[in-house]
């Protein structure tokens, strides 16, 4: 029992139920508690910056070959793109069978001020967002945990490594080191990971309450099953065609899924990720490179949301979109979707961007949703973070990178494995 108590899933887990119970019934004191949320979010993304420069330039450094790393780059964004596509391809076609927006009165729907974000979505642009790569200040670009930019950064950096021989190696195995050091920072912050759920679930709740679900409990509804089937049907069946099965990868990262329950948001679990797939079997040059890369430009989650968000606001509006018309949004959203990455409610400020691009939804339905994007935002962070979890999987396996061994013993350890 005392074994029990102190696994961290199992204090997350009951965290969270406590903070929807307390958000339910306290809640005036639990829209005090944010400050606990965004004070555990912050304690990690302090160290997500210098721990996805430290794993990329190392992995970097330790490719011999540099054309493997463009290798490796190629196919992890050429996958990102077709999975992505598909994910909001498949939002878009159930959004249009099961019509949820269908039959709403949209004077009888709370709407929020969401200003903020379609100013931000009306000044963003694919240009821009390119530009932005590149760092003109890398030291701010670090402050921010603007993810890109390091990302860039850090590859960089490995280049030049590798590039100056043994001086070289000295710098990378001296990283290498620096990085365990992170790693213990992260494992120190992950014991107070169940306050930081338990605030962020209560202010949550406290906050929109359970009453705000259900005028559009139909669209989360539709949204919740949308993901799960994309979740077990699409990535299930990419994991079977590479030799791995979904659920024992699940089960293997559990914590960090009920992490990002319990904070909305898949940051928190991005430090865990990294160490688990590396763990799991995946080598680490294709883990640093995939998992920081993929949290700009693999957003299945994000992409179902988008696409399905996006019609419903037609349907409640009755604005009847030809196939023309939602084929054109799909191919905006392609495009804006990697627009807004790692930006403080990305969500609305791609679907405000979008749909100022195409000029066929009203705006200002962006602001219906505010109410419970909250709640939407946890199935689609659980969703990119599966998400890349299986591009990891399948990069790594494509490249012969990948060790069976370690996997088996990681399962058998965890209990992962069992059927």
């Amino acid at each position: 029992m005392n074994r029990l108590f102190r696994n961290l899933t199992f204090q997350v887990l009951v965290a969270v139920v406590l903070g929807v119970a307390f958000g339910a019934f306290a809640p005036s004191v639990a829209k005090q508690l944010k400050p606990v949320g965004d004070t555990f979010i912050n304690l990690v993304r302090m160290v997500i910056s210098p721990i996805i420069f430290l794993t990329i330039v190392h992995g970097v450094a330790s490719m011999a070959d540099l054309r493997k790393l463009g290798r490796v780059g190629g196919k992890a964004l050429l996958y990102f793109e077709i999975v992505s596509t598909l994910a909001l391809l498949i939002g878009l076609v159930v959004v249009n069978v099961t019509q949820p927006g269908a039959g709403l009165d949209v004077t009888k729907l709370a709407a929020g001020d969401v200003s903020n974000y379609t100013k931000a979505g009306a000044q963003q642009s694919t240009i821009e967002f390119l530009l932005h790569i590149v760092p003109s200040n890398v030291i701010a670009a670090f402050a921010s945990g603007d993810l890109l930019p390091v990302v860039f950064f850090a590859v960089l950096f490995g280049v030049a490594l590798t590039a100056v021989g043994e001086a070289g190696r000295e710098v990378a195995d001296g990283l290498l080191r620096l990085q365990t050091v992170f790693f213990k920072i992260v494992e120190i912050v992950m014991k107070v990971a169940p306050i930081g759920a338990f605030g962020a679930m209560a202010y949550t709740i406290g906050n929109f309450g359970l009453k705000s679900l259900l005028p559009l409990g139909r669209l989360m509804l539709d949204v919740y099953l949308t993901m799960a089937v994309f979740i077990f049907v699409v990535l299930g069946t990419i994991c079977r065609m590479y030799g791995f099965r979904l659920f024992s990868l699940l089960r293997f990262i559990k914590e960090e899924i009920l992490l990002v329950v319990g904070t909305s948001s898949s940051e928190p679990a991005l430090p865990g990720m990294l160490k688990k797939l590396e763990l799991y079997g995946c080598a680490k040059p294709v883990v640093g490179l995939v998992i920081p890369t993929g949290y700009s430009f693999n957003l299945d989650g994000t992409s179902i949301y988008l696409s399905m968000s996006a019609i419903f606001i037609a349907q409640v509006y009755h604005v009847d979109l030809t196939i023309t018309q939602q084929v054109t949004l799909l191919g905006v959203l392609m495009l804006t979707s990697k627009g807004a990455a790692g930006v403080t409610g990305s969500g609305f400020i791609v679907l405000a961007s979008t749909l100022a691009a195409t000029h066929t939804v009203p705006l200002e339905g962006v602001a219906l949703l505010l109410g419970v994007d909250r709640f939407m935002s946890q199935a689609r962070s659980i969703t990119n973070l599966i998400g890349n979890g299986v591009a990891t999987l399948v990069i790594s396996r494509s490249e012969g990178a990948f060790d069976d061994t370690m996997r088996a013993e990681a399962e058998r350890q965890t209990g992962a494995g069992r059927p």
